[in-house]
């Protein structure tokens, strides 16, 4: 009977205590989604501090010299057109003048880079001196085979160039021995330049209707970050050696060869005409496009990209707060213990605060380094304050543990390239499995 009354008593449960867990969830959700503001935040600040390494880099660059780009040698020449006509019955001549552009046969190139490291606040910028020899020959070949009339070419008043993409970093006066003869470069191009400024000098080479002329330039450059040729030659071979251990090559064409140590790198190209999309010759700079986009060298990559890193792990945030309060949820349900909202909040704060840490740290160390401490800080953190709250070492245990695997687990996949796709969907079916067969342990209807 006093069982019986017992039962008449109970209140019935309220639709809110029958949804607890799932109203939990929601909130859970909606604290997850909150917290998405602070990560934008460090997002951000992210970007801000990786373009204030890029205004550092462009400011040392600025006083020092910058990316260098090598155009030449090659030849332009006056070529004169009659135009004759006929108006009224009388018969008229004009004549109009073009600008003739002859590249070389045959272009060789040996680059010898020292570089050094210079730094602006904590950023390092990497610079370069360079001694580049360029030898090779020109030859009227071309002219013949495009057709053109040697005659109408003004052979007495050519203009040999070279251009530079960054002229601050000539650091001697440049000569070149054209067949028996020495000029000096003088700065400018009058309008002759192919897509880049640089010098030039007037020559006089009639001879180069009979045979060919052979070039050598000696030229001393100073410049940062990366340094790349134009495949201007009918043959064009380049070969650089530095002492740089993290080379990037990059650009149109990639070495034939190379060597890479931690001590530095050898490079060899070789570029036929045939690879191109521009011929030999060619009438007012019609393939000016054609040759700055044909370009290739070397960038001399620096061999911490801290922040492009803390960018690839912040995007994996919203991953490890999930999980990390799908187990306080699990934790929770299991102890029979509740967490208030603002807990979670408190841990939530203290998760995204991590990719704050991990920033600011890979400032000042190796990238490796920064996210053990950055990741170490935020386990302690947090298992110790959940094992405050549950009053019990095995909910901080296990928070410990799978905060580990998770960060471990983050860390592979920034560190992966191609297999990282396949790595981060093969992780996410696990863990979407392990949190589906925790679930089925759960009576979400009752309280």
């Amino acid at each position: 009977m006093e069982e019986l009354n017992n039962t008449q008593h109970e209140k019935p449960m309220t639709i809110f205590q029958r949804n607890a867990k799932t109203l939990k969830v929601v909130t859970i959700g909606i604290l997850a989604i909150l917290l998405l503001i602070p990560m934008g935040m460090i997002e951000r600040l992210i970007w801000e501090r990786n373009q204030t390494e890029t205004d550092a880099i462009n400011e040392v660059s600025q006083k020092w010299s910058g990316n260098q780009v090598l155009i030449g040698p090659y030849l332009n020449f006056d070529y004169v057109i009659t135009h004759e006509s006929v108006v009224d019955g009388k018969k008229s001549v004009s004549l109009e003048t073009k600008n003739l552009t002859l590249l070389p046969d045959e272009l060789t190139i040996d680059t010898d880079l020292a570089t050094e490291v210079r730094s602006r606040g904590i950023y390092d910028v990497n610079v370069y001196q360079s001694v580049i020899t360029l030898k090779g020959s020109f030859s009227s070949g071309e002219l013949k085979k495009r057709g053109l009339d040697i005659e109408r070419i003004s052979f007495e008043n050519a203009t040999l160039c070279l251009g530079v993409s960054d002229m601050r970093g000539i650091s001697e006066q440049i000569q070149v021995t054209l067949g028996d003869s020495v000029c000096t470069f003088e700065s400018g191009m009058n309008g002759k330049d192919l897509g880049y400024p640089g010098v030039s000098t007037l020559i006089d080479i009639p001879q180069i209707k009979d045979k060919i002329i052979p070039y050598e330039i000696n030229l001393h450059l100073k410049g940062s970050q990366s340094m790349f040729f134009a495949p201007i030659g009918k043959t064009t071979r380049v070969t650089m050696k530095a002492d740089w251990g993290t080379p990037s090559f990059d650009g149109k064409f990639l070495p034939e060869s190379h060597n890479i140590t931690t001590e530095g790198f050898t490079a060899q190209w070789q570029v036929l005409n045939l690879n191109r999309t521009y011929p030999q010759t060619f009438l007012n700079f019609g393939s000016r496009n054609d040759i700055g986009a044909s370009t290739f060298g070397v960038n001399l990559k620096m061999p911490v990209e801290q922040y492009q890193q803390s960018m690839r792990t912040a995007k994996y945030a919203i991953l490890i707060i999930v999980l990390t309060f799908a187990v306080i949820f699990f934790v929770e349900i299991m102890d029979k213990k509740r967490i208030h909202a603002f807990q979670y909040l408190l841990i939530g704060l203290a998760l995204c605060l991590f990719y704050s840490l991990l920033l600011s740290l890979s400032e000042q160390m190796n990238f490796g380094m920064a996210y053990l401490m950055a990741s170490g800080l935020t386990i302690v953190l947090i298992s110790s304050y959940l094992g405050g709250i549950m009053r019990r070492k095995k909910p901080a245990i296990i928070m410990g543990g799978l905060l580990l695997a998770l960060y471990a687990y983050i860390y592979v996949l920034i560190q992966l390239e191609t297999l990282a796709l396949l790595a981060g969907s093969l992780g996410l079916f696990i863990i979407l499995a392990i949190i589906m067969y925790f679930s089925k342990k759960i009576d979400w209807f009752n309280e």
